[in-house]
């Protein structure tokens, strides 16, 4: 695994435990349609982890040298 990889990891395991204590927090604390503010935590929670990975593998692609 390299460097990025355990990098890219240990960020989406800390950006998705804090975007689910904000999340659970919204649900817990509200009532009634103000629950559905909680949306989108849950879907930047996801999304922000895999767009960093598309990054970094198209970084990792790119200055791949040829023939190596």
């Amino acid at each position: 695994m390299r460097l990025w990889q355990k990098l890219w990891l240990l960020f989406t395991v800390i950006w998705v435990v804090v975007s689910a204590l904000n999340a659970f927090t919204i649900i817990a604390f509200s009532e009634g349609a103000e629950q559905e503010k909680a949306i989108r935590p849950i879907v930047i929670g996801i999304v922000v982890p895999v767009v960093l990975y598309a990054v970094g593998f198209l970084w990792e692609k790119l200055r791949k040298k040829p023939g190596a």
